[in-house]
């Protein structure tokens, strides 16, 4: 039998240190840490409630990040 994978470690970051900046630099910081996939997405947007490891989301309003959470 196939071990288990493993996923892939997380930077060790908090969502809530990137609300309040603007979209562009958070992104920037954000890749700079360590997330592997970094997405924008506009509030009250439809989003897919599976979790992927290394991804870090940004709701995004008028240039500034409102919210921000892991997966």
């Amino acid at each position: 039998m196939a071990p288990t994978p493993t996923p892939p470690a997380e930077p060790d970051d908090s969502p809530e240190a990137y609300v309040g900046l603007d979209a562009e630099g958070a992104e920037r910081q954000a890749r700079e840490r360590g997330w592997s996939t970094v997405r924008r997405l506009a509030p009250g947007a439809f989003v897919t409630m599976e979790y992927l490891a290394g991804r870090l989301n940004f709701e995004v309003s008028e240039g500034t990040v409102q919210r921000c959470w892991k997966g």
